[in-house]
């Protein structure tokens, strides 16, 4: 399963952020840097609003939803590049994430440290960015190295990286990561992905904000100034957040979350969407299932063909595919039934080469 790994500075609400996402108690959250050192790994379901309607469609009262999975990751300080800090151990357990939430501090409140003294959403992503180029610029530089040597034996696939590299070092040295260099082409884009840097993870920043700023966090500066660098320089999405909010929410029932929400003046606090966000920012989608057993969403990567999705099944439907019975998702509620919706032409046949979409509802044909 792919992971998102929750970082940002120590006491910006990972933690709490975790606990809420995972609905356990299973990460340390207290006033003091450094409270979480090994990483905490948690499934979170990930809400969608579309398996209700199938389920009632389908007569089921059983409904499983698509799950992402959240590694909390300790957090960083200035110098981690060089060991400072947990520097190396962040460093390490970013690294084996595939992307990366990180919790930006957008609120006051003096009975909780801020590591560097004061509240500085913009000055506290440039700390941990920095962090970031500066391993990925002394990993470029050992791979220039090796290809540059491996190039002068006629190897094109070095000479490659060894043009891309030479490209991608200006651009760290200005410290900008690599998720923002200008790719001429898919291959490159390829190329760039195997040199696994750690700035050139994919990133949704997650401004968390005190509760009373939920209703409208247009108002809050640090939002504003994060929404406004992240689309201009780092080419990143936001979301906003209240960890202390959903942690308390956490304990409540479903009717109360939706009381407790509604008394903030919103009804959502953003993790929901925080989940979401995380779900496609990992380049996945969901397709879905529904019968009298149970109504479904499977997992399955952007690009995926049809085998490929009905091996996320079972690797039996995988090898003995025959074809695909799908509709979309829209077209099978405008329609009211599979039924209808076949007399209507959107129920169709597709067969190896058709690629999913998110919200495909579908029936697999295979051979035993």
């Amino acid at each position: 399963m792919l992971q998102a790994g929750i970082v940002g500075l120590p006491n910006v609400g990972k933690s709490t952020l975790f606990n809420a996402l995972t609905r356990s108690r299973k990460a340390e959250a207290a006033n003091y840097p450094f409270c979480t050192i090994e990483p905490n790994v948690g499934v979170v379901e990930v809400p969608d609003e579309r398996l209700a309607p199938l389920a009632k469609l389908a007569k089921t009262a059983i409904i499983i939803p698509a799950a992402v999975e959240f590694v909390d990751i300790a957090g960083l300080v200035a110098g981690a590049s060089k060991g400072e800090g947990l520097g190396n151990k962040f460093l390490a357990n970013i690294r084996e994430v595939d992307a990366i939430a990180h919790v930006v501090r957008c609120f006051e409140n003096d009975d909780i440290i801020h590591s560097m003294g004061h509240i500085d959403p913009l000055r506290d992503i440039e700390v941990i960015n920095t962090e970031l180029v500066l391993a990925d610029l002394q990993s470029c530089e050992t791979q220039l190295d090796r290809n540059i040597k491996k190039a002068r034996g006629q190897d094109k696939e070095a000479a490659a990286n060894a043009a891309l590299l030479q490209r991608l070092l200006p651009h760290l040295n200005e410290n900008k990561p690599a998720s923002t260099l200008p790719l001429n082409d898919a291959e490159e884009r390829i190329r760039l992905k195997h040199f696994e840097l750690l700035s050139s993870k994919p990133v949704l920043y997650a401004c968390n904000v005190a509760e009373n700023d939920l209703a409208d966090p247009s108002q809050n500066a640090g939002v504003a100034a994060v929404q406004k660098h992240a689309a201009a320089a780092l080419n990143a999405r936001v979301c906003v957040i209240c960890a202390q909010v959903e942690a308390e929410l956490a304990e409540l029932s479903p009717q109360e979350a939706k009381e407790y929400l509604a008394a903030l003046g919103t009804d959502d606090s953003g993790v929901s969407q925080l989940i979401r966000a995380s779900y496609d920012l990992l380049g996945l989608a969901s397709y879905f299932t529904a019968g009298e057993k149970e109504a479904r969403a499977w997992t399955f990567r952007k690009g995926m063909t049809a085998p490929q999705c009905a091996g996320v099944i079972h690797s039996d439907f995988e090898k003995g595919f025959i074809k695909a019975e799908v509709v979309s998702y829209s077209d099978l509620i405008s329609a009211g039934s599979i039924a209808a919706a076949r007399e209507a032409g959107k129920y169709r046949l597709e067969g190896k080469e058709y690629l999913f979409q998110d919200g495909d509802v579908t029936l697999f044909r295979f051979a035993n």
